[in-house]
């Protein structure tokens, strides 16, 4: 049985210290992290900045101060 509910996960950027909270399935997280599938796929509703967060635990923020704005979100 899937269940779609959501739950709040604090996850703390190991950069600049600042905790987030994260939106989602608790059987999503534990399917990533048990290896069943890509992070993208099976956490596709969060955003690249949360997934990155959840993979390195480094913040959107953090990542774009290290390593610059992605040529396709410029212009946005």
């Amino acid at each position: 049985m899937v269940t779609t509910d959501k739950q709040i996960f604090d996850v703390t950027c190991r950069n600049c210290g600042i905790t987030y909270q994260i939106l989602a399935n608790r059987d999503d997280i534990d399917s990533w992290m048990n290896g069943d599938g890509y992070i993208q796929d099976i956490l596709g509703y969060l955003s690249a900045g949360e997934r990155e967060l959840l993979i390195s635990g480094t913040c959107d923020n953090c990542w774009n101060l290290m390593f610059g704005v992605a040529e396709d979100e410029e212009d946005v």
